[in-house]
């Protein structure tokens, strides 16, 4: 393990990794999964267990995001289009898509953190606090989102996974395809977008291009956000395949900084920025090799191993001076999964065997000036590492017919260490499981139980104390138990319902002390309950869709006890539908209301709560052959509303980042 934390023997190793494991033939899976029903017509999905599973037999909230529904939404981008999702709540922060948060379950400001984002399996949340940075992946390479909800996913994927998962499949080759789309709007809105895709006997290949940029709703709100994306596979034999994917982004983006109560009541408008000069910008590469080789008729071999280098710069001021930061952060993974189908004692059986490898190392030069009097300037420079592992075991048996249990195991363990300015090292372990039990009664109606174990550890900005030059050596890694039951009805592949009701308890919740400003464990725990429901229906040339989701985020004992989780809304309710009028003609519309929630650092509960909000969106699209032509029409009613509110400034007050009004995007697509 230490011989790897090396950089050039780390990649040495990815390499041999890439190259030297010999997927399953384009696209099919080798292994006969077991199921609840086995004569209903469901969605499969992999995110659940890693490997392709009937979404009937998991017993968790599961839902997916399909290519039609992508095509029909008015999404620009993956959290714009997760907005419609049950129970997700989504937050563009800067007002100009530079920066979502989407959350699962009522984490709050911490959301990033507890909520594990996937692309074809490879996690790309960052090691540091910057998150997901959801703009390095284009929604014109996506073919399909898978949202697990719980933390039952902590078992097979391990940190992050709090809230839930959320895993991005992307577009492969499979017979020739070639598209060119163009789009313009709002705010200097031009968007282009190209890509190839096919296959040649055993090979598989799929490229991709587009560019993105807008002047932004707000002064200073300019983004332009440019990617390539390529996935090759390789198909020797029925029970062998090979895949090898990449992806280059490019995204600068001004930031125009919140607005204050006092300078709205100034007379401030929401389009202006009082921060001209702020701005990140981020060049971002990764490269994945996959393998899957069928040992046995009933045992399958994977492996994944990926390298990943994310270049930073962001420039931003305060009262009193400004800062400047530069910041590259290296990432490898490494992940071998043993599957096995046997019987035992005449029953179903399933078992996975796991592990996980993942390294960070991270570089930082910060530049920081104060204005004064007197003036002051200074460079320090950083070295962050976070190297972790783990092991999992997870097991699912079907009892008798109509009945699925599943078990799982992981143990976990982080080492972080740092150097330059500081040095020090620590270190973190986990002991996680899972138990859940599906039941079927008949093809329309199953039902299910679980409890969780999920955990998150500190990132490096949190155990780290960059005024101090100081580890934090007394945080602790958060913990949570997670309770869930639901039931699924499917009346035909149209129509039908789900409905889930959970708890999750929090222990040692890490956060920002707003009055100290330094990470900490919260003192008392934290306790989320809700309900998560959805109806939809499809009638001729109808589809509707209602969603409703109550989350009640509190704090129990210690400093806060009594006052809600900051930056949760109790109530969000989700509307969809489409309808086809005939002759390639068709009328989507969504819409989404929010409740009022505490202001995000208000632990305190001290302020009135920020406003809730609904906001309707509409496209009109036609679509022959190879031409389509579409109309989007966002924020139909004009609401003036903030999706993200903070508490800042001396003395403390609301602080908001303005959302766009209305606003239209006409784009134009040919596909061959």
């Amino acid at each position: 393990m230490v011989e790897l934390r090396r950089p050039m023997l780390r990649r040495l190793a990815l390499i041999c990794l890439v190259i030297g494991m010999p997927i399953s033939s384009k696209g099919e899976e080798i292994s006969e999964l077991p199921h609840v029903s086995e004569g209903r017509l469901e969605e499969i999905v992999v995110t659940a267990t890693r490997y392709p599973k009937q979404l009937d037999s998991i017993p968790a909230y599961v839902s997916v995001i399909t290519a039609d529904e992508i095509s029909n939404s008015m999404a620009r981008t993956i959290p714009d289009l997760l907005r419609t999702e049950v129970g997700l709540h989504v937050t563009d922060i800067t007002g100009n898509r530079a920066s979502y948060t989407v959350d699962i379950r009522g984490f709050g400001e911490t959301a990033a953190l507890n909520t594990l984002v996937l692309v074809d399996g490879r996690r790309i949340n960052s090691a540091d606090l910057s998150g997901t940075d959801w703009t390095t992946i284009p929604l014109d390479r996506v073919d399909r989102i898978e949202v697990v909800r719980g933390a039952r996913s902590s078992v097979i994927y391990g940190d992050n996974a709090s809230g839930g998962v959320i895993n991005i499949l992307t577009r492969q080759g499979q017979e020739f395809q070639a598209g060119l789309a163009v789009d313009v709007g709002s705010y200097g809105t031009l968007d282009t977008a190209g890509y190839v895709r096919g296959s040649e006997g055993d090979l598989t290949y799929a490229f991709s291009g587009s560019r993105q940029h807008s002047e932004g709703y707000r002064e200073n709100s300019l983004t332009q956000f440019d990617s390539v994306g390529v996935d090759l596979g390789y198909f020797p034999t029925a029970g062998v395949g090979l895949r090898l994917s990449g992806g280059y982004t490019s995204n600068d983006a001004r930031l125009p900084g919140a607005i204050k109560a006092s300078e709205f009541a100034a007379g401030v408008s929401r389009t202006d920025s009082l921060k001209p000069d702020d701005f990140s910008d981020v060049e971002d590469f990764y490269v994945k090799g996959a393998a899957e080789i069928a040992l046995e008729a009933n045992v399958q071999f994977k492996m994944d191993a990926s390298y990943r280098k994310r270049d930073s710069s962001a420039f931003s001021t305060f009262f009193g001076g400004n800062f400047e930061g530069d910041t590259t952060l290296e990432t490898v993974i490494a992940s071998p999964m043993i599957i096995v189908d046997h019987d035992v004692l005449g029953m179903k059986n399933h078992l996975t065997f796991g592990f996980d490898y993942e390294s960070n190392q991270e570089e930082i030069v910060n530049l920081l000036n104060l204005t004064g009097p007197p003036n002051f300037s200074s460079v320090t420079g950083y070295e962050l590492e976070k190297w972790d592992y783990g092991y999992f075991v997870y097991e699912e048996i079907a009892p008798f017919r109509g009945a699925l249990l599943s078990a799982g195991y992981r143990y976990d363990k982080a080492n972080f260490s740092y150097g330059g300015a500081a040095q020090g090292d620590t270190s973190l372990d986990e002991n996680i499981y899972t138990l859940g039990w599906t039941q079927d009664f008949g093809e329309e109606l199953d039902v299910y139980f679980s409890f969780s174990r999920g955990f998150r550890y500190p990132v490096l900005d949190e155990l780290f104390n960059f005024i101090s030059n100081s580890i934090n050596s007394d945080l602790r890694a958060q913990i949570s138990q997670d309770y869930e039951m639901g039931l699924r009805y499917q009346a035909d592949n149209r129509s039908g319902l789900r409905i889930n009701f959970f708890q999750i308890d929090t222990d040692h919740e890490i956060f920002l002390d707003p009055e100290f400003f330094t990470n900490t464990n919260l003192d008392g725990k934290t306790r989320r309950r809700g309900l998560e429901f959805s109806i939809f229906a499809g009638i001729k040339n109808l589809d509707v869709s209602v969603g409703y989701a109550y989350t009640k985020a509190d704090i129990i004992g210690g400093s806060y006890s009594g006052k809600e989780v900051p930056g949760v809304p109790a109530h969000q309710v989700t509307l969809s539908g489409l309808i086809e009028l005939g002759g390639g003609v068709s009328v989507a519309v969504d819409g989404k209301y929010v409740g009022s929630r505490p202001f995000i650092s208000d632990f305190e509960n001290a302020f009135p709560f920020q406003e809730s909000y609904f906001v309707m969106n509409a496209k009109l699209k036609y679509e022959k052959n190879w031409f389509s032509v579409f109309v989007d029409l966002n924020n139909l009613t004009n609401a003036v509303y903030s999706e993200y509110g903070v508490l800042g400034g001396f003395p403390t007050e609301q602080a908001y980042y303005p959302s766009p009004e209305f606003n239209f995007l006409v784009g134009v697509a040919v596909n061959f």
